[in-house]
């Protein structure tokens, strides 16, 4: 299985860009990871929240193919222990699901036509966090995700 995280706009911190780079890397040792960054729309502020998300929508889903597993990040998903991701991950490579997308949508969130898209919504928190943010605290659990799974000492229980 693959796992690709598709986020909106570039993340501008060099901290949390090299924390990202790091667990990648360590990620690249137990399953294929891409991050796939859509660049911000321009002239941005002259669209309105529903024209924003429209047109975010329509990058995200040229992004996609039809043989993907969808899965949102969003305040209003499924919220998962570690332990509970980590489950999760393993029912959908038994799934035999060839490659599994998680998108960070926009500040104002998705379109319509990409929630009807989706296969499943997944909340990382009740907290809200920047976007920036979310990727590393993603790629992280990933990672922690697999060290799980494989019975590895970085998560304590």
């Amino acid at each position: 299985m693959n796992i690709k995280l598709i986020a909106i706009g570039k993340t501008d911190n060099k901290n949390l860009q090299t924390l990202m780079e790091e667990y990648q890397k360590r990620l690249s040792f137990y399953i294929k990871f891409e991050l796939e960054v859509i660049p911000d729309l321009k002239n941005a502020k002259n669209l309105s929240e529903d024209q924003q998300k429209e047109k975010e929508g329509e990058l995200i889903l040229s992004k996609l193919t039809p043989t993907d597993y969808l899965i949102l990040l969003d305040e209003n998903g499924k919220s998962f222990s570690s332990m509970e991701f980590s489950a999760e991950l393993q029912k959908k490579m038994n799934a035999g699901i060839k490659t599994l997308v998680y998108v960070i949508g926009g500040p104002y969130g998705f379109s319509e036509k990409v929630y009807q898209k989706a296969n499943q919504k997944m909340a990382l928190s009740a907290m809200t966090f920047s976007h920036q943010m979310v990727r590393l605290f993603f790629i992280e659990q990933v990672y922690r995700a697999f060290t799980i799974l494989k019975n590895e000492p970085y998560h304590h229980q």
